[in-house]
């Protein structure tokens, strides 16, 4: 269980620079890029946000190895998603993890509302 704890405390944290991320991304979209990339920088930063702040504030409650799985999953999605974006951006390279990101979101939240239903 204490694992589990440090596992669920790390999640929380990671939802928090996550956000705090977003933040200055969003930022840098809005004084430092333009047009489709100032697009598709808000549209990390929009993911990476939201999702940051939906894993600080669900990992705390989440006990059960499949919400925990399924916040991981939100960790990695975003990571993957929000990440091939900017990269894509600064880098000037393909976007080629976006949509596993995308998936794994998806999966993730699918996951999560499973563990929602259970007893």
């Amino acid at each position: 269980m204490r694992e589990r704890n440090a596992g669920v405390r790390w999640l929380a944290c990671a939802g928090a620079l996550l956000a705090a991320a977003a933040v200055a991304l969003s930022a840098y979209a809005a004084h430092g890029a333009e047009g489709a990339a100032q697009a598709r920088l808000q549209t990390a930063a929009i993911f990476a946000f939201g999702h940051g702040v939906a894993l600080a504030a669900l990992a705390r409650a989440s006990v059960r190895g499949l919400a925990v799985i399924a916040l991981a999953g939100l960790l990695c999605g975003t990571l993957l998603f929000s990440g091939a974006l900017v990269l894509a951006e600064l880098a000037g390279v393909h976007a080629r993890t976006a949509p596993a990101g995308g998936s794994l979101l998806i999966l993730a939240w699918l996951l999560y509302a499973m563990d929602a239903l259970r007893k």
